[in-house]
């Protein structure tokens, strides 16, 4: 089993993703012309907020009163939504590609979480969310498809 502080810290890079992934959304929301899409990273970004407030309090529940603001749950992920932002002003195919990157970004983070030997209630919080990130990866990925097609 973890470590109480290597737990934390990969509970940190979880909430790191979903910040990134709150304001991501966010920004697309703001700039994206669909307003169905828009509606979507709307809701999209709201659930992100959500799951990084889960992770807080078990990263709370595991003593430490604050997570570490780490920022950006790496160079990768974030360039990921760099992308997103140079794409502003370009079309919403432009915007749904760069989502789906930062999305992949997300996915692959949550499954090397995923990998690791987590307390039971912790890796609960985490498969929960996981089905989710990995259901708005999809839902993404499809949109984009289809409106490329």
């Amino acid at each position: 089993m973890l470590e109480v502080q290597e737990l934390v810290s990969i509970l940190e890079k979880l909430i790191a993703t979903n910040r990134d992934g709150q304001a991501g959304y966010r920004e697309a929301a703001e700039h994206i012309q669909d307003s169905e899409l828009k509606g979507y990273f709307n809701e999209q970004s709201v659930e992100r907020a959500q799951f990084a407030g889960q992770l807080e309090s078990e990263v709370q529940r595991l003593g430490q009163l604050e997570p570490h603001d780490r920022g950006s749950a790496g160079a990768a992920f974030h360039r990921a939504w760099i992308d997103l932002k140079s794409n502003l002003g370009a079309s919403d195919q432009s915007i749904l590609a760069s989502v789906e990157q930062g999305e992949e970004v997300a996915r692959r983070t949550y499954e090397d979480v995923l990998r690791r030997e987590l307390p039971d209630h912790v890796a609960e919080v985490i498969r929960n969310q996981a089905k989710s990130v990995f259901a708005a990866h999809d839902h993404v990925k499809l949109l984009r498809t289809k409106r490329a097609a």
